[in-house]
């Protein structure tokens, strides 16, 4: 038995990775490249310079060259339902978190619905781009970006700020591809079990502002004082506010104050 266990870990902690000097999406890259070969699970593409880097709905994603990880992770799926899909961002934004925990970064939470936050500035932000099939999603494209080594973010960015700035210690992106790749790795076993609950309760305890009044705003109303009190099973924010009452919110229907 501890025979069968040994090999299952290693045969999860495994990829394919492609390093490329410039692109313009590691996503896109990606995308094209599985659908004119057969690429292997875990295929991982690099680059030291995206010149069309996304985020959620339409973002872009501003980074010196060479200064930070910049990645996209093929996984394939197998029987995975797409009602299931939330699963797969709080197994992505675990991994990430769970990897860059090992770096002493202050105050690392994971903000609704997938930045990677220490405080209240950004560190990494996420991307992810899935293929269905009939009702299944047979492989997703999980994009990356993780401030690592810049020292400093443009005006336009007020909320940036990487790893450098905040323990004053350069960083091996290398190594820390390596690190999160392997997290990632290990959140995904809990999707390949079924056990999306747990995958969801662990997210809901690193989230961002959880359980701590706080500022926000509809985009259209009044600041007003809330607290998060978790995600629904269908991805959407539960906010409290001060009638005790509990609101639901999708992507950009809120606004962190």
């Amino acid at each position: 038995h501890f025979y069968h266990f040994r090999c299952r870990i290693l045969a999860i902690l495994h990829m394919y990775l492609l390093k490329l000097d410039a692109i313009d999406s590691t996503n896109s890259y990606l995308r094209q490249l599985s659908k004119n070969e057969a690429c292997k699970n875990w295929t991982v593409v690099s680059a030291e310079h995206q010149t069309e880097g996304r985020g959620q709905k339409g973002a872009t994603w501003e980074s010196e060259r060479s200064k930070n990880l910049m990645g996209s992770a093929l996984i394939k799926l197998d029987g995975f339902y797409a009602k299931d899909h939330l699963a797969l961002n709080w197994a992505v934004s675990l991994g990430i978190f769970k990897a860059l925990e090992g770096y002493d970064i202050p105050k690392l939470r994971i903000k609704w619905p997938n930045d990677i936050m220490s405080g209240g500035r950004k560190l990494g932000g996420i991307l992810i781009e899935n293929n269905l099939v009939s009702d299944q999603i047979n492989q997703c494209i999980v994009g990356f970006g993780i401030n690592v080594n810049q020292d400093g973010f443009s005006k336009e960015l007020p909320l940036a700020v990487s790893m450098l700035q905040i323990t004053g210690n350069k960083n091996d992106k290398d190594k820390l591809l390596d690190n999160v790749i392997k997290s990632m790795q290990i959140e995904f076993e809990q999707i390949h079990t079924g056990k999306y609950h747990l995958l969801k309760q662990s997210y809901e305890s690193q989230l961002y502002r959880k359980d701590r009044p706080a500022m926000f705003k509809e985009p259209e109303g009044k600041p007003f004082l809330g607290m998060i009190r978790g995600v629904t099973d269908r991805g959407l924010l539960i906010l409290e506010k001060e009638n005790h009452k509990q609101y639901h919110y999708d992507f950009k229907e809120i606004i962190y104050l």
